[in-house]
């Protein structure tokens, strides 16, 4: 018998582990909480969601909120069109209000390349079902008046994408998988994978041993760390990056900020905003990708993006350059080598399945990927073949970059 450890933090669990479970789903995110949910409605016997922390407390937890099904890819368009279904269905099923404001997601297009490529991208949208549409820089300066459009070439627009709150939607399905018999433990850490040749055998956390026969990684950016407990290698890189929020808005900005705005993007910069905040006391969230940003778990706000956030500001909506930062937070993206997710099951490990590698996007396919995963555990044919997204990809030389992401 093999075993791999990690080094463990002294935490208090909330609730007692049991010691043997059918199923171990590891991290308590919108992936980990939305399979657990999925499972335990399907009726697998003794879920059991571990999370080392308290739940959403992650990348979910950090994430913008954006949920959309504006994509390059084919399997994402289908696994984003998927959640908004889910997503608008989310008061009845499993049963939470997670203020989903469907503003629509606007990418503005600077470029011969990037109007190319998003025109091919909403082609094929509307192929797979989803009404996207192309937009001139007027009709784009009408849905978001606070940015500059004199450089815009066009844009992409589609009306059902928008936001809603990352932390409702996990503690939803959580809620939901306790419904169903799951049983969801926070505080503890998962430590080591005990294998018995190519099976699973139980898991060594900082509460004690669970004997099990099934693993599911979703530990997002340390999902590749998990699977290390496995023998088992995810290439994962984690990648900070950073948001602001702003002080109310003055009432000369509040006046270009309407209720409605979409989710705004610049595709060239990747710098994005949408309003923040009760109608009476409107903000703005703000963030962009960092190029100088290095890998790993650094966490915590820095201003070393500044500068380049600001030269996008002074760009792209100038009128926010009066308007003081209240508050940001940082999270980690758990990107892939080509951007796009990784889920399956590890073929020489049984049973290792996984959802990671989501470089972004994660959050918004969760309700799809957590039915995807439930159908692999259960040995049925999901909605989607993700066989594509499989890890083998990248040792196969057959990877699939999204260009679409933000």
């Amino acid at each position: 018998m093999t075993q791999v450890s990690a080094l463990t933090l002294p935490r208090t669990p909330s609730e007692p582990i049991p010691s043997r479970a059918e199923v171990v789903v590891i991290g308590g995110g919108v992936m980990g909480a939305s399979i657990a949910f999925h499972l335990a409605e399907a009726g697998v016997r003794d879920v059991l969601l571990l999370e080392r922390d308290a739940l959403a407390s992650g990348s979910t937890s950090k994430a913008a909120g954006g949920v959309r099904a504006q994509f390059s890819d084919e399997l994402n368009i289908l696994l984003g069109a998927r959640s908004l279904e889910a997503f608008e269905a989310f008061a009845q099923r499993p049963g939470c209000e997670i203020d989903l404001r469907q503003v629509g997601y606007l990418f503005l297009l600077t470029t011969p390349e990037d109007v190319a490529t998003y025109e091919a991208s909403v082609a094929l949208q509307n192929s797979l079902g989803v009404p996207s549409r192309m937009l001139s820089a007027a009709e784009a300066a009408a849905l978001s008046p606070i940015v500059t459009t004199d450089d815009v070439l066009a844009a992409a627009f589609h009306s059902r994408d928008g936001y809603c709150t990352p932390e409702s939607v996990v503690q939803g399905y959580a809620t939901g998988a306790r419904a169903h018999g799951a049983v969801v433990v926070t505080g503890v850490e998962v430590t080591g994978i005990e294998r018995d040749g190519d099976q699973i055998r139980g898991v060594l956390t900082s509460a004690g041993e669970v004997a099990c026969s099934t693993v599911i990684d979703c530990a997002g950016p340390w999902a590749g760390v998990v699977a290390q407990l496995a023998g088992v290698q995810l290439p994962i890189t984690p990648l900070r990056r950073q948001i602001i929020v702003t002080e109310v808005l003055p009432d000369a900005v509040r006046s270009l900020v309407p209720r409605d705005m979409p989710m705004t993007i610049d595709a060239a910069s990747t710098f994005y905003l949408h309003p923040e905040g009760p109608a009476s006391r409107p903000s703005i969230l703000l963030g962009m990708s960092y190029t100088g940003e290095q890998p790993g778990f650094r966490m915590g706000m820095s201003d070393d993006w500044l500068p380049d956030l600001t030269e996008a500001m002074e760009h792209r909506a100038p009128a926010l350059l009066d308007v003081g930062m209240a508050h940001g937070w940082s999270g980690l993206y758990e990107d892939s080598p080509d951007h796009n997710a990784m889920i399956g099951e590890v073929a020489g490990v049984s049973r290792f399945l996984y959802a990671t590698g989501f470089s972004g996007h994660g959050f918004l396919q969760g309700p799809a990927v957590g039915e995807v995963v439930r159908d692999l555990y259960l040995g049925r044919e999901p909605f989607l073949d993700v066989t594509p997204f499989s890890v083998d990809r990248f040792s196969a030389g057959t990877a699939r970059p999204e260009h679409n992401i933000v």
